[in-house]
């Protein structure tokens, strides 16, 4: 796969039949020559601002056509993008804007409340607020209004020019940006392509339930289906009755969703295949795929529902089942120019059948993490192989499977929660003494958090205190849902939270 000297991402939308549908979103669609022309105006306002490129601008919008406008014309100004989840409290928003130091936002109705009380109280010097929907903050620019500035040219970019910073709980511990480029993310789209079996083309209509916030839905959903001039539906709330009937009523060819997905469309009544017999191609992603669920999404569906793996640092697709003879429980084999090695814990390589490290390299993985040098030294080595932190066997045939993680991520309906961060806001609790959090499992959201708690000598507390001051300072998905009260935390001789003895407590 050959790499070019210049390239921007948004350069996906263009060459496509102006009268081909590019979007569908809250009913209405967006042809690609209407989105050209959008995309080119918003970046010539967002230009007109005074931003340059290198500069971040988040984007706090839901799964919709203003997220999609929004990170096309921040590619085009060469600017970073940065998505983040609408449904975040103030506290987090607050500390992710800061940590990238980003000149703009552009919100939607969704983030709209959240973001005006992080900008009001944490960030007053903010200096370019975006509102796509009038009204919903005091001082805001119009995006109506920068839509009507001077189409712009394309800014031209290195491969190595950043596209965007995801935040991710991923390889390193907390939640940390991710430096994606132009080039990971371009690449990873073309790599997705490679397998006839697998490659989608202009007459797909793919179903966008995916937050456009998280990498899968980014890149795998929007970007790939804008690079081959499909058409993508945009579905801001998941909810399986009308998601089976909004796959009837646009013919969707196309689905790909966290296994929590799958396990709820297949137990819905209305579920049959008839109510997906227009879908080709169906994937899971973002979390382990248990052997039950795809079993139930076959015997209810008629669908052979295949397993994939990825992760925000390689932008995301590492390997993938779909289009190959892999059984169910494998990942699949990698895709085309993503080498992988499994490892044991002196790096070196394991046999077949025996259990490692997943390590991967390829022009998909990151740059590493914002302004975090230390960080990015335990993700990546000095020869560009990512350790993953999942373990993994391989079979003979060269499929691969995850048996574990080396680290301590909690996978809540495919979002990643890692205890620390848990942790650190239980603990600024002023009843709280100590705090260790883990994940077990859960039958709608495939993990929960878990949280034992060590009160403050002569404090008192309810679960359900500790439960909302958590969801004050974190996404609702990384609040405990259960709660322990208990005299100590198990440590080990370093001092290092017994997690395991705490699950099987």
């Amino acid at each position: 796969m050959q790499r070019c000297s210049t390239v921007n991402l948004v350069s996906i939308i263009d060459d496509h039949p102006a009268d081909a549908v590019a979007l569908v979103s809250r009913s209405a669609e967006t042809t690609y020559g209407e989105l050209r022309d959008q995309v080119s105006r918003l970046a010539g306002g967002l230009t007109g601002l005074g931003l340059e490129p290198g500069d971040r601008m988040a984007i706090v919008c839901g799964t919709n056509w203003y997220f999609a406008v929004a990170y096309l014309a921040a590619l085009r100004a060469g600017l970073v993008a940065v998505p983040l989840n609408p449904q975040s409290p103030p506290a987090e928003l607050a500390d992710e804007l800061a940590t990238v130091g980003a000149r703009a936002a552009v919100v939607g109705p969704a983030g709209a409340g959240a973001m005006a009380e992080a900008v009001t109280k944490t960030l007053p010097e903010f200096e370019y607020l975006v509102a796509c929907r009038p009204g919903d903050l005091d001082g805001s620019i119009p995006l109506e209004e920068l839509l009507g500035a001077d189409p712009m040219e394309t800014v031209e970019r290195a491969p190595d020019d950043l596209a965007a910073l995801m935040f991710t709980s991923g390889t390193a511990g907390l939640p940390r940006a991710a430096m994606l480029s132009h080039g990971n993310l371009m690449v990873n789209i073309e790599q997705a392509q490679d397998d006839p079996a697998r490659r989608r083309d202009a007459a797909d209509v793919v179903l966008g339930v995916l937050p456009l916030f998280h990498i899968f839905g980014l890149n795998v959903i929007l970007g790939g289906s804008l690079a081959v001039g499909a058409r993508v539906v945009l579905v801001e709330r998941f909810d399986p009755a009308s998601c089976l009937e909004t796959v009837a009523r646009h013919q969707a060819t196309d689905m790909t969703g966290p296994p929590t997905m799958w396990a709820a469309l297949a137990a819905q009544p209305g579920g049959s295949p008839l109510a997906v017999e227009s879908v080709r191609r169906c994937a899971s992603g973002a979390a382990r795929l248990t052997e039950e669920v795809a079993l139930a999404v076959k015997e209810r569906l008629g669908l052979d529902l295949k397993e994939g793996y990825g992760l925000t640092e390689t932008s995301p697709i590492v390997a993938t089942s779909v289009g190959t003879d892999a059984p169910i429980g494998s990942i699949g084999r990698p895709i085309a120019g993503v080498e992988v090695r499994l490892v044991d814990e002196d790096d070196g390589d394991v046999y077949v059948g025996d259990p490692g490290e997943l390590w991967v390299r390829g022009p998909n993985v990151f740059q590493g993490y914002w302004n975090d040098p230390e960080a990015t030294r335990r993700a990546l080595t000095d020869d560009g192989w990512l350790r993953t932190g999942d373990i993994a066997v391989v079979d003979d045939d060269g499929c691969l499977y995850l048996v574990d993680r080396a680290k301590d991520l909690i996978i809540v309906s495919g979002f990643n929660v890692h205890p620390a961060e848990v942790e650190d806001v239980l603990v600024a609790h002023p009843a709280v003494d100590g705090a260790a959090v883990v994940g077990v499992e859960h039958p709608h959201t495939g993990e929960a958090v878990k949280a034992f708690v060590v009160l403050a000598p002569g404090a008192a507390v309810e679960e359900d205190e500790l439960i909302d001051h958590v969801g004050r300072h974190l996404a609702r998905y990384k609040a405990p849902s259960k709660v322990m009260f208990v005299d100590e935390i198990p440590q080990g001789l370093g001092g290092k939270v017994l997690r395991r003895e705490l699950r099987e407590a």
